[in-house]
């Protein structure tokens, strides 16, 4: 793996030939982009204003149908507009944006699964197994080094994934978890949600309206009741 280092003598300049002004929602954020250069699991990371320790990071996987199609049946693209929203409302933070669509699986894949979903009626993490596929492949670990490599130690987390939580745990950053609330209007939406709540341990309330919804709640590692 490897990972454009932030520890040599150029450390304070890394990106610095890609800082910018973005324009979003009528204000202006100062941004910089650094490439995360992992084959499976690499990204970018897109560093908004001087974020220090404690402050706001969204890891966040490339959803192309919730992001740039405005699908009613995930919450990626919503996930991703409130982070946002929360990053410019404090004038600094770090989105890093990771090129897994479809839990890694790829596009094709992602496709092949709803197409699954639709057939039989299985929820996505059952499709995903009929195809002969792993529930989720993607890996946090070249994310969570380089936040790390940025020098954060301590951070704001904006996800209701635990595996992402343990990633950046396990690269000694301390996480303080901020669970990410989306409401999604579509019968497929809400059953996703629940899936996730029930297959993956996301920190997502129950939703009486989904039949069959387990009533136990998840909560972080070290933190289940």
């Amino acid at each position: 793996m490897t990972i454009l280092s932030f520890g040599s003598a150029a450390s304070t300049r890394a990106g610095s030939d890609t800082a910018h002004r973005l324009g979003r929602a009528g204000g202006q954020l100062p941004v910089r982009v650094v490439e995360i250069a992992d084959p499976d699991d690499g990204g970018h990371l897109l560093v908004f204003g001087d974020p220090g320790d404690g402050c706001l990071v969204r890891v966040h996987s490339r959803c192309l149908y919730g992001e740039s199609l405005g699908s009613d049946d995930c919450d990626c693209g919503a996930e991703l507009r409130t982070a946002m929203d929360r990053i410019q409302a404090e004038g600094s933070g770090v989105l890093v944006y990771l090129e897994q669509e479809g839990r890694g699986a790829g596009l094709i894949w992602k496709a092949r699964g709803y197409r699954e979903s639709e057939l039989s009626g299985a929820d996505t993490f059952q499709a995903y197994e009929r195809l002969g596929l792993p529930a989720d492949t993607r890996r946090f670990a070249p994310a969570a080094d380089a936040l790390s490599e940025l020098g954060l130690r301590r951070v704001r987390l904006l996800t209701n994934n635990p595996d992402k939580c343990r990633a950046l745990t396990d690269a000694g950053i301390e996480v303080d978890p901020v669970p990410l609330t989306i409401t999604l209007s579509s019968a497929r939406g809400r059953r996703y949600l629940q899936a996730k709540r029930v297959h993956r341990h996301h920190t997502i309330p129950v939703d009486d309206l989904v039949a069959g919804t387990r009533r136990r709640m998840w909560w972080w590692p070290g933190r289940r009741r």
